[in-house]
């Protein structure tokens, strides 16, 4: 057995899944995600209306900074624990006490984050995507248009992870160099062929207040929403651990790089896309605002090509979030904490994926899309939602690795004396956006604004909890020890002769 497989033993678990991947693989994951030209254009508009140009150009660093201190008190934790199940596994095995509990409601936020993130991501692509139709065939952008493109986009990514397991890790290692060139491409273009331009002092000073609130400081505090949700997925190199050499380095360095590339990515991007603004109303209120600044800098084909350039980086996003999603939700599973846990964690014996979990993460991110049809406001709940869900995920575990102190056993990659002092930021950084994502976004709230975040936060949470108080707190111990080495050695076998 190789030192990964002893490791995933000696945490209870069989080699199932197929560990091919690389340590630049699992990083492609994360990086692919977090995806620039998904986050950073799918919630432009957003930023544009919420802050504008000066928040989108500050707020972005700082939430940069403030994520990669989160990302780094996780990777720490990954390393002493590189299993798919991840957070709600680590929660487990950190809590000095009722280590079911937190292990239980870790993974239920971390669930309700994923399938956000999923969601987001789909929908986002299939707004671009949307838009592009409009332009080339005049099919125009609606809700319903945007909707039925939202589910063929989600089926695609299903069928690919059911299917095409060697082409979804070919696709994550080129989708790292689509993001890289793809920005390149875009700011460079942006640069280069308009006439006009914005000055810096616009780009780095020009504060805009479109929400209906008075107050500026709360308008620029719910703008740094935009910055936050691209930073999310990232937890997706430790559900891949199990998949990956040398997992307990390369799982936590997939994480804090996947931080630090793109928030050197999505600055330089996102500054472009300010200096090359042309009509700052028009391109406010236009249904996808980074489209109107292709469109106004390079002309219809230009804009097209560029357009097609950011397509394709969100549809690798979505490919990858549901990759992650379903192993989070296989893992999960086979220790019993959804329902129907025995159907979900089932393995495809040839191709040693989880298809059920594929297609509960496809489902799940559709119906959670679905109130776009009558919210106007809703694409930005589902964003919310996916911050919300995952980040209180993330820090669970850090905050009980914090009250372990040295009792906490680390992995061959570990922060050393900063742990402390990093994870502490870490913990009150996440409890600040976890009340401040939950608050309505414009003004005056009606039918059509209302912020439905803490619904779905409290519905995902109600249901957890009832079900915890009422039957799984008597069942559920937390993860499952699968069997002795002989028999996790028999499950391998069982496996290897497909």
């Amino acid at each position: 057995m190789t030192d990964d497989e002893k490791r995933l033993h000696e945490l209870g678990y069989a080699q199932e899944l197929s560990r091919t991947m690389s340590g630049f693989s699992n990083f492609a994951v994360s990086f692919t995600i977090i995806s620039v030209l998904s986050g950073c254009l799918t919630l432009y508009g957003f930023g544009l209306n919420t802050g504008g140009p000066a928040l989108i150009s500050w707020g972005w660093p700082f939430v940069g900074l403030m994520t990669l201190l989160v990302g780094l008190a996780m990777a720490e934790v990954c390393s002493s624990y590189p299993t798919a199940g991840g957070l709600y596994y680590w929660a487990a095995k950190l809590a000095p006490r009722n280590g079911a509990a937190w292990s239980w409601f870790t993974g239920w936020f971390n669930f309700l984050g994923q399938v956000a993130v999923t969601a987001g991501i789909d929908f986002g692509a299939a707004s671009f995507i949307n838009a592009l139709l409009d332009l080339q065939f005049g099919y125009e952008v609606t809700p319903g248009h945007t909707i039925l493109i939202f589910g063929i986009v989600l089926v695609v990514h299903g069928l690919l992870n059911t299917f095409g397991v060697r082409l979804v890790a070919l696709l994550n290692d080129i989708s790292v160099w689509w993001h890289i060139i793809g920005v390149v491409v875009i700011v460079g273009a942006l640069a280069i062929v308009p006439s006009h331009h914005q000055s810096v002092g616009y780009v780095f000073g020009h504060f805009v207040n479109n929400t209906g609130w008075s107050s500026g400081f709360y308008v620029g505090l719910l703008g740094l929403l935009l910055a936050q949700y691209t930073f999310t997925g990232y937890d997706a190199s430790a559900h891949m651990t199990e998949e990956t050499h040398d997992a307990a380095r390369s799982g936590p360095r997939g994480i804090v790089m996947s931080i630090v590339v793109s928030l050197i990515a999505g600055w330089v991007l996102l500054i472009g896309l300010t200096f090359a603004i042309n009509d700052y109303d028009t391109t406010a209120n236009a249904a996808v605002p980074p489209a109107q600044i292709f469109l106004d800098a390079l002309g219809d084909t230009g804009g097209k090509l560029l357009l097609l350039v950011a397509i394709g980086a969100q549809l690798f996003c979505g490919m990858s979030s549901v990759t992650a999603n379903s192993r989070m939700i296989y893992a999960f599973s086979r220790d019993g904490a959804l329902p129907g846990s025995s159907f979900w964690h089932k393995i495809n014996k040839r191709t040693r994926t989880p298809t059920n979990a594929i297609w509960l993460a496809a489902a799940g991110a559709f119906i959670l899309g679905l109130p776009s049809l009558w919210n106007t406001t809703a694409y930005g709940a589902v964003t919310s939602i996916a911050v919300i869900g995952l980040y209180i995920a993330y820090v669970l575990p850090t905050f009980l690795r914090l009250r372990q102190g040295d009792n906490f056993q680390r992995g061959p990659w570990h922060l050393g004396r900063w742990s402390k002092l990093v994870g502490t930021v870490a913990v009150a950084w996440v409890v600040i956006i976890a009340v401040l994502f939950m608050l309505p976004t414009k003004s005056p709230v009606t039918g059509e604004t209302f912020n439905y975040t803490p619904i779905a936060v409290l519905v995902v949470l109600g249901f957890a909890g009832i079900w915890w108080l009422v039957s799984a707190r008597r069942w559920f111990t937390g993860p499952k020890v699968q069997g002795t080495p002989e028999e996790l050695a028999e499950i391998e076998r069982d496996l290897d002769s497909v």
